[in-house]
């Protein structure tokens, strides 16, 4: 009697074992390039939230943008990208912008940003 063929080996093989590494490592870089610009987004909108609470008019509201934006190491975007919009309720300020994350030779990853703090939302990127 073959005892051999009862009793069959489960798990991961090495092959298998290194496919799934180099997916991790891969989904680990990727990982790594796009959280900062998530993290700059963030800061874009407590920026643009701050500004429209601290500014009386447009150009107010930029210049308090512009300090949040030294302060908050903002580069994608500037106090003249912002979308200024009077409302009955004072201003509604938004900004769309998109980031281009290089990849792999001439392969690259492009988010859309959009942050607004009233109900109209700017337009997509690149309109």
């Amino acid at each position: 009697m073959n005892t051999r063929s009862a009793t069959r080996a489960s798990g991961l093989s090495l092959t298998g074992f290194l496919f799934v590494i180099v997916v991790v490592a891969l989904l680990a870089v990727l990982g790594l390039k796009v959280v900062p610009t998530v993290v700059e987004y963030s800061a874009i909108k407590k920026a643009i939230a701050n500004a429209k609470s601290t500014g009386t008019t447009a150009r107010e509201i930029q210049d308090s943008f512009e300090k949040q934006r030294s302060a908050g190491y903002i580069e994608s975007v500037s106090g003249k990208d912002l979308e200024i919009v009077k409302t009955a309720e004072g201003f509604d300020v938004s900004v769309a912008y998109e980031k281009r994350i290089p990849l792999v030779g001439p392969a690259s990853l492009v988010i859309d940003y959009v942050a607004a703090t009233g109900k109209g939302a700017a337009g997509k990127p690149g309109q």
